[in-house]
């Protein structure tokens, strides 16, 4: 038996999320085999476990297209009589996986956040009511796809090689006649999506004048930065950095908070996160009660000393 793997890639590079993929579908003891598209350091997925990837090389998938996508981890999964497909629970796979079920007639489950307790039949663990519950639960169809939790399992180097062999999926022009015109990306900065640490400001900032320190802090981190919903509607900060249940979804190692009280829906939103972090001159707040640890204090106090002991334990320590 064997498990499919979607391994996204960005302008030529595997993701994050491809590798722990890989390491979560390794440690079930089954035969690895990844699907790629134009990325070019396949070979890094038999660090992690793969036994084989299928190598799609297409331009006209150089931006994501779910519909072509789908079709050609159909047709991998046919080829390779794949039973279990591991997706990660990713933008992307959100519009791809019921798309690849209804091809399939498959079932699935999302937010999956643990090994499976069984193959056959297919039994995981999901987070579900925005992260506040588990559910166990069963699929029975012949073949079933499950998502993944980002960094909700991790990256396990492996030992052994993947063997790379080209796979040209027939995709018709139906499926590609959707085309993206332009793309803007932000240049030198860590994306929420990938990051393990998440540093977000709310109206506690006073202004957009202010992010500087959060943008200081990130730096210091490796980390992304974020915001609160009222802080992009009213233009402080770009929509691409809001998070929460109506914008991006967090599962970071660590999300720090900094003058957001924590209303539900962005509570909702970053739930998954490991370690939550907040500071807030109002002991009231909310999002209290959801962190692991918070600050009470003027984030124009707390902040800029906490840059400064980061910067001091860093050069300590390099």
């Amino acid at each position: 038996m064997s498990i499919l793997i979607y391994a996204e890639a960005t302008d030529g590079k595997l993701k994050k999320t491809a590798f722990e993929l890989a390491s979560y579908a390794k440690a079930t003891g089954e035969k690895v085999v990844a699907l790629t598209i134009n990325a070019d350091n396949t070979g890094e997925l038999g660090k992690y476990g793969v036994d084989k990837v299928l190598q799609v090389s297409n331009e006209a998938l150089k931006n994501f297209n779910p519909k072509a996508v789908s079709e050609a981890l159909t047709q991998a999964a046919q080829q390779e009589n794949i039973k279990t497909i591991v997706l990660s629970n990713t933008t992307d796979a959100k519009y791809l996986a019921p798309l690849l079920a209804v091809k399939l007639n498959a079932g699935f489950a999302a937010n999956v956040v643990a090994l499976p307790e069984s193959l056959s039949p297919l039994k995981v663990k999901q987070a579900v009511f925005t992260n506040k519950a588990f559910a166990i639960t069963e699929l029975h169809a012949e073949t079933n796809i499950i998502a993944l939790s980002k960094n909700a399992f991790g990256l396990k180097e492996s030992t052994g090689a993947a063997e790379t062999v080209s796979f040209t999926p027939n995709l018709s022009e139906a499926l590609l006649q959707n085309h993206v015109t332009d793309v803007s990306k932000a240049t030198n900065k860590v994306t929420i999506a990938d990051a393990e640490i998440v540093v977000s400001g709310g109206r506690g900032l006073k202004g957009p004048e202010n992010w500087g320190m959060i943008e200081e802090l990130a730096s210091v981190l490796g980390a992304a930065t974020a915001c609160s919903k009222p802080v992009s509607d009213i233009g402080w900060r770009p929509h691409s950095e809001h998070v929460g249940q109506t914008g991006k979804p967090v599962a970071s190692n660590l999300y720090i908070a900094v003058g957001i009280s924590g209303a539900i829906q962005h509570l909702a939103g970053v739930n998954a996160s490991k370690v939550k972090v907040v500071i807030n001159n109002d002991p009231e707040a909310p999002f209290f009660k959801a962190a692991d640890y918070g600050v009470v204090g003027d984030a124009f106090e707390v902040v800029p000393k906490l840059i400064e002991k980061l910067k001091a334990f860093k050069a300590a320590n390099n």
